[in-house]
């Protein structure tokens, strides 16, 4: 409770008074700082002269500056006066208007009356915090809760107002709702605040290793070990009994003693001690069932227990360390696998930056600092500790950002020293970080912290470290600056700026250790980082700014500009290109029209990226668009000669087929053609946008692979099952629910299983379904390829069946050759069997420009493909159509005899031999009939 001052003269006011053209700084918690003391003696003097002329009964000289908060910047103080009831308003704005003239603006309502209450016991996370606000005589108004100097949140159901808004009620707390919570009293002169700094302790971490154990049923003594973090104490329990155990090592062990013949199974828990009221929250304790068995087992330990081969457990970390270590069973003893281990003093500070406030960064920033450099060997080589590390700074370029202070010099040299530990010859480390964290890697959450910080850097200064470089300066025209690191001659060029410009520069020589090598170009995965890395953060932005890196590896080519784009999470060289650097052969000039992280790409691959890309470009829109012609004739001519082709349930449901084939192939690639126009449009493509153009592209082309395979198992059976028969309506029936069923099915719980966090789509330069974070694309590359490998499964045992009859014995003498029967069935059943897309995994697998084409000019032509081989070679087709004579001159060079040469078309008269022989024609009934033939023949 606060109780109102005493009007018994002399009365002391606490006083507070906010800058609305400052930001916080860490050095104002520095009473030697310069700017610490520039307000100090600038507001004290305002204060003292202002209210000695105008308000009544202070007492002069009697004002002190009892230091700064954030919030902007307040300024507290105290005064004293011979009356407990002040007149403020004319004394305050002749105050405002002198700190004005020095430079110094307040913001509106900048004063107020202010009192600290004392803190509150102890809190923990899920407990109830309760608040009250106390009126005194003279501050009647309306009352209004702040946290963190801001509103509280409208619909935050877990934070209630009542008793007329005097008690605020936090139902639940985390740690997050830590801060400072401010009872604001309006009154007839200034408002009233009474405010509090509230802690959320961090909640504690018990460690037992594995929940479940079992040690051999004889007369022995096994260990139960217990770890908690630091400031909390534990013990073990059995049926709510406390249980003797000793303290060593960093954790409390219980010595359990297992007796010969008494096999049994109990369960001991280790809890908080002296906390009773925590014990109904699951964080205060940990459980571990204890079983003693006469089974035989293949690995022993004490404390780890008895396990079978290939059989994982979980222990704690030993003394200095907290965190867990996975042991696997292997030749009969317990081999450790992982190490998740985080030294003492880096896990107290990971626990200690949760709650911290921003008046405590800069000793925070000194003891992470000491931590580090004490500890660097065995940090650089832990993931885990370099990851807790990472997360320490994330939370404290969280704070500058989310409470608008300004960093100083000695802060940013401590968070510096700490990243160059981090980043300083770890090159498995980082390895190890990038290859476990596939959506959320460790290394671009320490590069965006360290983007973010930077850009709350106000004065100017230099800091050099081993691997870093950090120039910050205010340029009026040209500069250039060039790196002064071992191994580096890096070299950043700004031409001209109009207006005075703050510039953070930041080079990295080792980051390229660090940070993956991603990049949106989809076909050069296989790039490098080779050059360091530069940060560059403007105030105002730049248009224009060149670098000029060394490269790290000579042997690499094929260099790229970039930036990283952290909407994409890869490397981009949007709005940055590379410029001659003339004889300087072991040097690359970037010149880009933004600001961020740049660095060069390079790769051992020997084609050029851009020249890659146009080509591919090129080869696969017109292929598309020739595609579309093609199958636009192929519906029409089907539609013609339609009621001349299905007279048998054979020809009648490969028409079907190839109809079907047709229609999907045709709107999946206008999807397509429309997903492209989105991608072209914007970066990173736009998910309401992008989304339903990828989900008919993957329905439909998922469609033309179903309808490739019915068409596949149609020959299969007309093959193989020569006696068997099928109804026509029961064929259809099949087919219609394959071919589009299964599709829909498979599209609409690739929507459903992705589209929660949109992971759906991809971003990066193209409109299709996404890789990176949610594998979708898998829901079409397995069916594909499946479909693919048993359509190339039905290929063989349409060949193995044709070549086992013989060629025949009206054959001529140039196509006895096995081979030729071979090419010609080839030929002709790839393009409708689809078997041209098993190129695909060569371009998952191969960056070569080769296989890149082949694949891009074989699908995207397989529309004119199907109208080729699938319909215009049909026999049945050409004879059906109106003008048949004409199609028949053009296709076959109307030989003499049938015992003549060659004609002067080639490739078309081996078909029209093929079908006068009934060996192989385009029909694919024709074929079943040739093997049927054969089958009976030979009987």
């Amino acid at each position: 409770m606060i109780t109102t001052v005493s009007a018994s003269p002399p009365t002391d006011f606490r006083m507070s008074l906010k800058m609305e053209n400052q930001n916080y700084e860490t050095s104002l918690t520095n009473s030697k700082n310069d700017k610490y003391v520039y307000l100090y003696g600038k507001v004290k003097t305002s204060i003292d002269k202002s209210y000695s002329h105008n308000l009544i009964g202070y007492i002069s000289g009697s004002v002190e500056v009892t230091g700064f908060r954030s919030g902007s910047v307040i300024a507290d103080y105290t005064i004293r006066a011979t009356s407990n009831n002040l007149d403020f308003k004319a004394a305050n704005t002749l105050l405002s208007d002198s700190l004005r003239d020095q430079g110094i603006f307040l913001a509106k309502d900048a004063f107020a009356q202010s009192e600290q209450k004392d803190s509150t016991d102890d809190l923990y996370p899920l407990q109830k915090l309760v608040l009250n606000c106390t009126q005194p005589d003279f501050a009647n108004g309306t009352i209004k809760w702040t946290v963190n100097n801001k509103d509280i949140a409208i619909g935050n159901t877990n934070i209630i107002i009542s008793n007329n808004n005097r008690t605020l009620t936090v139902k639940s707390t985390n740690e997050s709702d830590s801060g400072r919570y401010s009872c604001i009293i309006q009154t007839n002169t200034i408002p009233y605040i009474q405010w509090q700094n509230i802690v959320i302790k961090q909640r504690p971490t018990i460690s037992v290793g594995d929940n479940y154990r079992v040690f051999q049923c004889k007369d022995s003594t096994v260990q139960l070990r217990c770890s908690v973090d630091a400031g909390y104490n534990i013990e073990w329990v059995l049926n709510e009994a406390v249980q003797t155990s000793v303290y060593a090592s960093g954790s409390v062990i219980l010595n359990y003693i297992t007796k010969s013949g008494n096999c049994k199974e109990e369960t001991f828990t280790c809890r908080l001690k002296d906390l009773p009221q925590l014990q109904k929250y699951s964080y205060s304790w940990s459980r571990v069932t204890v079983k003693t068995s006469e089974e035989n087992y293949d690995c022993i330990n004490e404390e780890l227990g008895l396990g079978k081969t290939n059989e994982e457990k979980k222990g704690i970390c030993g003394s200095g360390f907290k965190g867990t270590k996975t042991y696997k069973c292997e030749n009969v003893k317990w081999n450790e696998k992982q190490k998740n281990c985080v030294p003492d003093v880096i896990y107290n500070l990971k626990n200690r930056v949760e709650t911290l406030s921003v008046e405590g960064i800069t000793d925070f920033m000194v003891d992470l600092r000491d931590a580090t450099v004490q500890n660097n060997v065995t940090i650089t080589q832990s993931p885990v500790t370099v990851q807790t590390i990472v997360d320490i700074l994330i939370k404290i370029a969280d704070l500058s950002q989310t409470f608008d202070i300004d960093i100083n010099q000695p802060v940013m040299e401590n968070f510096l020293k700490t990243v160059n530990i981090l980043v300083s010859d770890v090159r498995e480390t980082w390895n190890t970080l990038n290859k476990e964290n596939t959506t959320e890697k460790t290394s671009i959450h320490l590069l965006d912290a360290i983007e973010r910080i930077s850009d709350r850097l106000q004065e100017e200064f230099v800091i050099n470290e081993t691997s870093i470089q950090l120039n910050r300066t205010t340029i009026t025209n040209s500069f250039s600056i060039t790196s002064t690191l071992p191994n580096s001659t890096t070299e950043i060029v700004v031409p001209q700026v109009t207006n005075v410009t703050t510039i953070t520069i930041i080079i990295f020589s080792t980051l390229d250790i660090v940070l993956p090598k991603t990049s949106n170009n989809n076909y050069n995965s296989h790039v490098r980082i080779n050059g360091d890395v530069v940060v560059v953060k403007v105030k105002p932005t730049l248009n224009n700014i060149s670098f000029t890196f060394d490269i790290n590896d000579r042997s690499l080519g094929n260099p790229q500009c970039v930036f990283w784009n952290f909407s994409l999470n890869a490397w981009d060289s949007t709005g940055c290109e590379q410029k001659p650097s003339g004889n300087k052969t072991e040097k690359i000039t970037c010149e880009c029209h933004h600001t961020t992280s740049f660095s060069i790409l390079m790769s051992p691959f020997s084609f050029d990226n851009k020249d890659f890309d146009k080509a591919l470009a090129y080869i696969t829109y017109t292929g598309v668009v020739i595609s579309m012609v093609s199958l636009v004739i192929c519906i029409i001519i089907e539609t013609i000669v339609w009621k001349s082709v299905r007279r048998n349930d054979t020809s009648y449901m490969r028409h079907v087929s190839i109809v079907n084939i047709a229609v999907s192939l045709l709107i999946a690639n206008i999807c397509f053609i429309i997903g492209a126009a989105v991608a072209e449009q914007e970066q990173p493509t736009s998910v309401g946008r992008c989304s339903p153009a990828v989900f008919f592209m993957h329905f439909f082309y998922l469609a033309l692979f179903f309808w490739m395979l019915i068409s596949a198992l149609l020959l299969f059976y007309r093959t193989v099952m020569v006696l068997s028969q099928m109804s026509r309506a029961k064929m259809m029936a099949i087919a219609f629910i394959v071919g589009y069923g299964a599709p829909l099915l498979i599209a609409v719980i690739t929507v459903a299983s992705t589209a929660g966090p949109q992971n759906y789509i991809t971003r990066k330069k193209a409109c299709w379904l996404n890789w990176d974070e949610s594998k979708a694309l898998l829901a079409f590359v397995i069916p594909a390829l499946t479909i693919v490998a048993i359509n190339l499964m039905v290929l063989i045992v349409v060949l193995y069946k044709m070549l086992r009859r013989g060629v025949g014995a009206t054959t001529q003498p140039d196509e006895k050759h096995a081979l030729l029967v071979i090419a010609r069935c080839v030929a002709i059943l790839t393009p409708i069997f689809g078997l041209t897309w098993a190129f695909g995994i060569g371009t998952m697998l191969s960056r070569e420009f080769g296989i890149h084409v082949v694949f891009a000019f074989l699908n995207s032509l397989q529309g004119f493909f199907i109208l080729v081989f699938g319909t215009l070679l049909d026999s049945k087709v050409r004879e059906s159509l109106p003008g048949k004579l004409l199609l028949q001159k053009l296709s076959s060079g109307r030989t003499q005899s049938t015992s003549a040469g060659l004609s002067s078309t080639p490739g078309l008269t081996l078909f029209q031999r093929m079908r006068r022989r009934n060996v192989y024609n385009v029909s694919e009934a024709n074929i079943s009939s040739a093997v049927k033939s054969s089958n009976n023949s030979s009987t």
